[in-house]
């Protein structure tokens, strides 16, 4: 079996206010299932092979050669046969409206193709991007189109992009209250307007920043056993820590860290495009 590779590009200055990253994978595995979990980043997948098939939440399914996930609190169900290939995107809301055209709202808990979004100019990336032969070819291709696709995105209001930027950079520790106060909004408009272009409440966005930066430590390696992770990220307890990682990743943290965290730190150990 050849081995797997995991390689990754940064995204060019122009693009990086609208993708968070940008990653390439071919893997061989034992057919299976793994989880989509919730992040602060829309997710964009091109396959350069075989469908990525994918189940929300909500029960709807896909299968599809391009993906476009949108913000979610629930795990999504991939499976695959045992073969996966392809490239990944992560974007920020800003991106949704300059590369797709529409406000991450629109395609929260749910998914499309890629072809729905973007029409003809999608099927045409998808095929360039299977008939190169390398990662670094891949990728120059894929940022010479997403700069071409690029508009001027009329943004969020200057309320919701401070909003967004304040819960990112602080892991979604700010008290609502204060970020209401900040903009000087009441707490249920920020709520209706933050929903509208977001998707998630600020609540539940706070919950799954807290749950990706505990993430993000584990497979670092970053944390002193999951008493001192839940502390460390401003966990009231473990009960806490525990509840909300079952309700994100649809499992404890201990079988996770047993059946997913291998995988996902191999996924993790990226070299550069070649």
């Amino acid at each position: 079996m050849a081995p797997s590779q995991y390689v990754q590009a940064a995204p060019p200055p122009r693009l990086r206010a609208l993708i968070s990253d940008i990653s390439g994978y071919r893997v061989h595995s034992a057919p299976g299932v793994h989880h989509g979990l919730p992040s602060a980043s829309l997710t964009v997948i091109i396959t350069l092979a075989e469908t990525v098939d994918v189940t929300f939440d909500s029960g709807h399914r896909l299968s599809c050669t391009t993906l476009v996930g949108g913000l979610h609190s629930k795990p999504a169900q991939i499976e695959h046969s045992g073969f996966q290939h392809g490239i990944q995107l992560g974007l920020t809301p800003l991106g949704a409206r300059a590369l797709l055209g529409v406000p991450a709202g629109e395609l929260a808990d749910t998914g499309t193709h890629l072809e729905d979004l973007l029409g003809p100019a999608a099927t045409e990336l998808t095929e360039r991007l299977r008939s190169a032969s390398t990662w670094s070819q891949r990728f120059e291709l894929l940022c010479d189109a997403l700069h071409r696709l690029a508009a001027p995105a009329h943004p969020p209001s200057p309320e919701l992009a401070w909003a967004w930027r304040r819960m990112t950079e602080t892991d979604g520790h700010i008290p609502i209250a204060e970020l209401a106060g900040e903009i000087g909004w009441s707490r249920q408009h920020l709520g209706a307007r933050f929903r509208r272009e977001f998707g998630p409440s600020p609540k539940l966005l706070g919950r799954v920043l807290r749950f990706q930066a505990a993430r993000r430590r584990l497979i670092t390696g970053r944390s002193d056993g999951l008493a001192g992770l839940a502390a460390d990220c401003g966990y009231t307890d473990q009960a806490h820590f525990n509840r909300d990682w079952r309700e994100f990743t649809g499992t404890t943290p201990s079988r996770w860290i047993a059946e997913e965290l291998p995988f996902v730190q191999g996924a993790q150990h990226l070299g550069t495009a070649s």
